[in-house]
């Protein structure tokens, strides 16, 4: 597979520069997704891959090749849409084999690859159908047909989910990782959506402000977010975040705060050292567990304002005194709204941030 590589790459609209030299190498046969808040550079980043906007400076190599100079048409790229940006006049077959009749293939390669990529997207039964006569869900596999046609090694997906419902995009995404299983293929993917992000990449890329803030296999960035944005973005509910201050007490390191104190852990504290002083303390919703005899330096009294059942769990939306805290828990546990509750904190779920540069301690 061809292997991808972004060398200080920047992207400027007049005055303005969106991306601030982006370097990224992306191995063969890789899930890479780039994940972001909307203007980040997520999408400017694939769409100067693609050739669809010019590079300001820096280099993009694709086998060591330089190709920021080259038109779309000369990358040897396939690409999906977030419109899906199908010909309404033309039935599946036709749209999927579109570029293949433009180079002028033999008529009986078309017909069998137009066979090969429908039953790899679940469009047999509906080759002669027009676009209009489609679902959402259906008309987006057409469009991603239409780039595995094309036989390329490097696919690129500009957030091909956004448009649809929230169960269809929980189907299309179980349908993209078994399409995904099935192809040697390199994959670019953009989109704004943690889940999709969390479960489809090999590795995701998390983008803010034109810049990458971290990259890595998605546990690892779950498990060990370099700054309090990438703790933030990546997990739903999202974390919860507190400050604080860390102070040496009978050879523990405990971090205080409005309400609550609680213990570090100690490979956590030994990481540290003697470290003390203003921080912000993340919390996982999912690492707060009601328990009403967690001692001293073990957990945090909770006030329960909202609590949202969403089936098999319930998120509890609680205040401890000036901070505002989520929790998630199995929705059979039973709480009562208005009261003051007690919660343990899992040791290995605490998170340190410095309060300045928000860089995780």
């Amino acid at each position: 597979m061809p292997q991808i590589r972004l060398e200080n790459l920047v992207k400027k609209y007049g005055a303005v520069e969106v991306l601030h030299g982006i370097d990224l190498e992306m191995a063969n046969n890789e899930f890479t997704v780039l994940v972001g808040p909307s203007g980040c550079g997520k999408s400017t980043t694939l769409r100067m891959i693609a050739g669809l906007e010019s590079v300001s400076s820096g280099e993009i190599y694709i086998d060591d090749r330089p190709i920021s100079h080259l038109e779309p048409k000369e990358r040897g790229l396939a690409m999906v849409f977030q419109d899906y940006a199908l010909y309404p006049h033309m039935d599946v077959a036709q749209n999927i084999s579109f570029a293949l009749r433009l180079q002028k293939r033999p008529k009986a390669e078309i017909a069998a690859k137009v066979r090969e990529v429908a039953e790899i997207v679940g469009l047999t039964d509906f080759l002669q159908r027009k676009p209009a006569a489609l679902s959402g869900g259906q008309r987006q596999r057409v469009a991603m047909a239409r780039a595995l046609a094309k036989d390329s090694g490097i696919f690129l997906f500009d957030e091909p989910l956004s448009n649809l419902d929230a169960k269809l995009r929980g189907q299309m995404r179980a349908e993209l990782a078994l399409m995904r299983q099935k192809l040697a293929k390199n994959m670019i993917y953009v989109t704004h959506d943690q889940i999709e992000a969390m479960t489809l990449a090999d590795r995701i890329v998390v983008m803010h402000g034109g810049d990458i803030q971290q990259q890595g296999a998605p546990e690892e960035l779950f498990k060990k977010p370099a700054n309090k944005f990438v703790a933030g973005f990546l997990g739903s509910p999202p974390m919860n975040f507190m400050d604080a201050e860390l102070q040496q007490e009978n050879d523990r390191l405990y971090a205080k705060g409005h309400g609550f104190a609680f213990a570090l852990p100690e490979q956590k504290a030994k990481t540290l050292g003697k470290t003390e002083g203003k921080v912000t303390v993340g919390i996982r919703p999912s690492d707060l567990n009601y328990d009403d005899t967690a001692p001293e330096g073990a957990g945090l009294n909770l006030n329960v304002r909202v609590a949202e059942y969403v089936g098999a769990q319930s998120v509890l939306m609680c205040a401890c005194e000036t901070s505002d805290v989520t929790v998630e828990l199995k929705s059979e546990t039973p709480i009562a709204l208005g009261k003051t509750l007690r919660f343990a904190v899992r040791p290995e779920g605490i998170h340190v941030f410095d309060r300045t540069s928000e860089v995780a301690l």
